[in-house]
């Protein structure tokens, strides 16, 4: 989106959007992360902690409170270039008079000390924006005869530096080629002198002519719309009408101050005038707000951010540029704007960074990622240099110390979890794998706001206890076994000590205190008791399991519709995700529980994992002997279809699962609280991380780096302030 605004300094100007400041506060560097110097318990009792936790919270509230100010009213740098342009559009009925005074004021008080306008830092080097805007505040001063010593400082300025202009080495605003040769011939029109030789004008002003050469030969609506947004470097080059034909509802001309003024200044419109007289930006998607509409950047991220948040709003407005050639015809496809292919990869649902599909990643890694690549310094190269909001210091701050602070609490969960399975005795289990970092992983990088520890704590307990009951029915118990748990399980709090073996004793003793201790908690936040329904879950789980396990001793081979039915609870994920809802704030009445749409995103949930898994893990099983969807699409079709076939088969039931799962979870009606339902995508998202290229779960290697990443690792932040210090979170 171009949101170009105007100063607002002690000389007020008319011609404004909401506020900017032209001198932005310097970054905050982060204070030291704390170390982990009290156990899981003491913190989530409030054991110490004391003054220092208050005023890390008083802290927080404060960076979050100014934030969220700052963002009400969002701001970008001061554009002189921009404000120098309109400080150039005549009054009407009088082109000896400036229409906007306060802008030539403005630019007559705020010159820097070498004489030039520009946003740079102390020690920062002269760019060709500063150049660009430097020349434009020296013609309006000179349009209108005012500040003869600032016009000369400026051109001295300019001078100095000439040989910027003409390094292509240089990073250079959209259309410099055009526009600063286009101004240095107005400035020789007005009689101005720059202090450098005629060879090097007549270099860059030939630089004009070769680009208007090349631009000839192309006749496309990209090229017309790009000749038209640099129109103040080509005068009346450009016939009226064909500048008109790029005028939007708000009078402006690409939503672009300096393209609008340069225009009123040879051609008066009083569309045109008054988007300058009330610079100001509303953004609707529903009203179909040209600020959002005609800009594809911004048209595919808010696109995609809507859909991502419930809003049934339509892709009709991206179809204009769906297509290639549609792309290539418009301005930023003119522009080749790579960032404007990146938001239509992802509101396509593309590969997210043309690299991860959106469903695969998870939202601590990437919320890791932007943090680390944030620079709050960054700015937006167009016409000119804009910086990004003053705001970007606080966000970045609050993101570091929230993030930091989280991987903490992280850190402290997960050594309690460590003393969990230890107390439980489930690490003295030989057939059992030992998942429980990457039972954590699913949970913080999802589940990743602090006051959620319950809820991330009863993701990640059952998470380990699902794999152990997983790997005692597949490989570890034998029939008496598992029908000695299942009795256990039936009878809970009537069961009797009689254990089969040490081995049941063990899984049935984590189990059965595990569930009334979560059930004893979330029965507290519920206000009833919802301890039977957790049993219930994990009954159910046991029950399909043993149904295949007997498939598998009786050498049964199951219809595609029974193994699908009976997969669906056997992949494990009830005792993870529905016990989890009850931790996540909303409070779910029994009826919720049996609703069609409880069940129902929990069938297509499940169905995305057992699929994925069964494709991943097709020549494993089908060594040891087990069934699996792959096989059994191949069985069943006679031979007719190869393996191959099958899991494209497969895949295109996840997609069409996975597709209908997001359909209910961002839809407004149904039984289901909002935040109970993400839960549910959440977990999708994690399976379609851990196997959609290889079996991850079962990998001993594969997730580890994003354990470390999300648990361990500190942030590394590379963004640098304007004193040269490193922003650091650790």
């Amino acid at each position: 989106m171009m949101m170009l605004l105007l100063p607002s300094s002690s000389s007020s100007c008319c011609c404004r959007c909401p506020g900017g400041q032209f001198h932005g506060a310097p970054p905050r560097v982060m204070a030291p992360r704390r170390g982990v110097t009290r156990v899981y318990i003491e913190k989530r009792l409030g054991v110490g902690g004391g003054n220092a936790s208050s005023l890390q919270d008083m802290h927080r509230k404060e960076l979050q409170a100014r934030t969220r100010d700052q963002l009400q009213t969002l701001e970008l740098s001061t554009s002189l270039y921009d404000t120098a342009w309109v400080a150039m559009v005549p009054l009407r009925g009088s082109r000896q008079h400036p229409c906007f005074p306060q802008c030539v004021e403005w630019i007559l008080q705020n010159q820097q000390d070498d004489g030039s306008w520009g946003t740079r830092g102390f020690g920062v080097a002269v760019t060709r924006d500063v150049l660009s805007s430097t020349l434009a505040c020296v013609l309006a001063l000179k349009r209108w005869n005012v500040g003869q010593e600032h016009i000369r400082r400026g051109l001295d300025f300019i001078g100095r530096n000439f040989s910027i202009a003409m390094d292509e080495q240089i990073a250079a605003p959209v259309g410099f080629n055009i526009t600063f040769p286009g101004m240095l011939s107005l400035a020789m029109g007005m009689d101005l002198e720059f202090p450098v030789r005629q060879t090097d004008v007549d270099r860059l002003l030939h630089l004009r002519e070769i680009e208007l050469e090349r631009e000839a030969g192309d006749h496309s609506y990209g090229r017309k719309a790009y000749m038209a947004y640099v129109t103040e470097g080509l005068g009346n080059l450009l016939e009226w009408d064909e500048i008109m034909m790029f005028q939007r509802k708000n009078g402006s001309f690409f939503n672009c101050p300096s393209t609008t003024a340069a225009t009123l200044v040879n051609h008066y419109n009083d569309k045109a005038l008054q988007y300058l007289n009330c610079l100001l930006v509303c953004s609707s998607w529903l009203e179909r707000d040209e600020e959002i509409m005609l800009d594809i950047t911004t048209c595919a991220m808010a696109f995609r951010l809507l859909r991502m948040n419930g809003y049934h709003v339509s892709s009709v407005e991206l179809s204009p540029v769906a297509e290639a050639s549609s792309f290539r015809e418009s301005l930023q496809g003119y522009l080749n704007d790579k960032k404007s292919l990146i938001e239509l990869y992802k509101a396509s649902k593309m590969k997210y960074a043309l690299k991860f599909p959106f469903y695969t990643t998870l939202d601590r890694l990437d919320h890791k990622r932007n943090i680390e690549r944030f620079d709050a310094k960054d700015s937006q190269m167009l016409k000119t240099e804009y910086l990004l909001p003053h705001a970007n210091q606080d966000i970045l701050a609050l993101a570091v110390e929230d993030f930091s602070s989280s991987q903490s609490i992280y850190q402290d969960e997960l050594n309690y979890l460590e003393c969990w399975v230890k107390d439980e005795k489930l690490d003295q289990l030989p057939f059992a794998r030992q998942k429980l970092t990457y039972c954590y992983l699913s949970a913080a990088a999802t589940i990743f706001p602090r006051e959620l520890s319950e809820a991330r704590i009863a993701w990640a307990k059952n998470g380990v206890l699902t794999t152990v009951v997983d790997d005692f029915f597949d490989l570890g118990g034998s029939k008496e076994e598992l029908e000695n748990l299942i009795a256990l399980v039936e009878k809970w709090d009537g069961h009797q000590e009689e254990f089969y073996s040490e081995q049941v004793r063990i899984v049935f003793s984590a189990i059965y205190t595990t569930v009334n201790q979560l059930g004893a908690k979330a029965s507290a936040l519920q206000g009833r008791d919802v301890t039977k329904h957790l049993t219930e879950i994990w009954l159910c789980l046991m029950r399909s399991m043993m149904t295949e396990a007997e498939w598998q001793r009786t050498k049964y081979v199951p219809t595609m519709e029974e193994y699908m039915a009976n997969a669906v609870v056997s992949f494990a994920l009830g005792p993870i995700v529905l016990p989890t809802l009850y931790f996540v704030g909303p409070k779910l009445q029994e009826d919720v529980v049996r609703d069609h749409e409880y069940n129902e995103l929990f069938r297509l949930m499940s169905t995305c994992g057992r699929l994925l898994n069964d494709s991943q893990g097709f020549e494993r099983e089908s060594l040891e002997g087990k069934l699996n969807s792959v096989s059994l699409l191949v069985h069943h079709s006679g031979g007719s279809i190869s393996i191959d076939e099958a899991k494209m088969k497969a895949q295109k039931s996840i997609d069409t699962s996975r597709r209908n799962l997001l359909r209910l979870v961002l839809g407004e009606q149904g039984a289901v609280p909002r935040p109970c339902k993400q839960l549910f995508w959440k977990m999708c998202k994690i399976v379609h991380m851990f196997y959609s290229r290889t079996d991850g779960f079962s990998s001993p290697k594969e997730m580890v780096s994003a354990v470390n990443a999300v648990v361990k690792e500190p942030l590394k932040l590379k963004v640098s302030d304007p004193y040269g210090s490193i922003l650091s979170g650790n």
